[in-house]
């Protein structure tokens, strides 16, 4: 919230959001130290909402509605339209830093279900959830990943990517690219795989990011062809050039399981940038290195535009626990970040049991058993 705030008064162009940030920022220090204050602006809110699903209401007449946030996003307006006309909503948490990133429910909201002891801690202390009023049931998604029902052959697989079967997979996905670039860290793997300094022959599959397909945000689609064009002119390196699915859905949708959980599954090493990816690529059981090397003026360098650098963020919380559960290492420079991976492909075993550690702290249950478990509690609340 530090950050959003930060980037607020950086970017804010009109002069009437100008004129508004100073109140505004006092609001935030009374809603910080006041419970009753945040409760009061969950009402406020409430009581506006675009007339978009009242057909939907009166034709099927639902008796709960379920979301995968508490009106933390757009999902608001058909959680605020039911509160109006008395159906309970019910939030099922579908990202692993949500609760971290965002606190002051959207909607009136009964009940929640979340990942894990951790994700109940930061609801129940940094949104004012009744303890009694959120369940622990796991993360569904994740149920295909431990019962590797996505997984595409490794030989097709690597064919789909040119990839040589011959050599040691390094995986990048980026991560993070609202604030900073990530190209010094792709460019120094690059380096190394090119250079043969590695361990073993090595190869780099570059995974991108749906923000590289935002054209809202040119300096991150000319990463984007940044990055194609170092595939072109260096061995070994491929891009990971996704198909747009077309409509709201954009790039990497739920359609793209089978790509992710291949490339996590046959890296020998996969880097990224404190990712979500960091908890799937651990369910996987490969090795996870945080590359968070900064970019020359700490961030995208443009004037008008808010950047952090990559060295400043290990203490948002989601990063914390990664690095307080040992679950991979942190690279802040090139030398380190050849270090770890030259470590991790001699021996692949290094953290296995903090990384599995750290999946059984994030998301709970490690069976494939979070879909029935989030489906028996919504049931149990009719």
């Amino acid at each position: 919230m530090d950050a959003y705030i930060a980037q607020v008064k950086v970017e804010q162009r009109s002069p009437r959001r100008r004129t508004m940030y100073v109140p505004m920022r006092a609001m935030v220090e009374v809603l910080r130290s006041s419970s009753a204050a945040r409760k009061a602006l969950v009402q406020i809110h409430k009581r506006y909402f675009p007339s978009l699903y009242a057909d939907i209401f009166d034709r099927y007449k639902p008796d709960m509605v379920i979301a995968n946030t508490p009106g933390w996003r757009v999902d608001r307006y058909i959680m605020r339209e039911a509160a109006a006309r008395g159906i309970p909503n019910v939030a099922a948490i579908v990202g692993w830093d949500n609760p971290s990133s965002y606190a002051i429910p959207g909607a009136p909201t009964q009940h929640v279900a979340c990942w894990s002891e951790k994700q109940k801690e930061e609801l129940v202390l940094g949104s004012d959830w009744q303890p009694e009023k959120v369940n622990i049931s796991g993360i569904p998604t994740y149920d295909g990943y431990i019962r590797r029902e996505w997984l595409i052959p490794r030989e097709a697989y690597f064919k789909r990517h040119q990839l040589d079967p011959e050599r040691k997979l390094i995986a990048y996905a980026c991560s993070f690219e609202t604030f900073s670039p990530n190209i010094q860290n792709i460019e120094a793997l690059a380096r190394m795989v090119a250079g043969k300094r590695l361990a073993a022959p090595s190869q780099l599959l570059i995974r991108l990011h749906p923000n590289h397909f935002m054209r809202d945000w040119p300096y991150i689609v000319a990463e984007r062809e940044r990055l194609f064009q170092l595939e072109k002119e260096l061995p070994h390196v491929h891009v990971v050039a996704p198909q747009s699915l077309g409509g709201t859905l954009g790039y990497y949708s739920g359609e793209d399981m089978d790509e992710k959980s291949s490339m996590m599954a046959y890296s020998d090493v996969f880097v990224t940038v404190y990712s979500t990816m960091v908890v799937e690529t651990a369910i996987h059981d490969r090795p996870v290195v945080s590359a968070c090397i900064d970019a020359p003026g700490a961030g995208w360098n443009i004037p008008g535009k808010f950047s952090l650098a990559l060295s400043e963020i290990g203490n948002w919380p989601t990063h914390q626990r990664f690095r307080e559960a040992g679950a991979g290492r942190v690279a802040f420079d090139e030398a380190s970040l050849f270090e770890t991976v030259n470590m991790y492909l001699q021996d692949e075993k290094v953290d296995d049991d903090k990384r599995r550690a750290f999946v059984r702290q994030e998301i709970t249950f490690t069976d494939g058993s979070a879909g029935k478990r989030t489906g028996d509690y919504l049931l149990s609340l009719l």
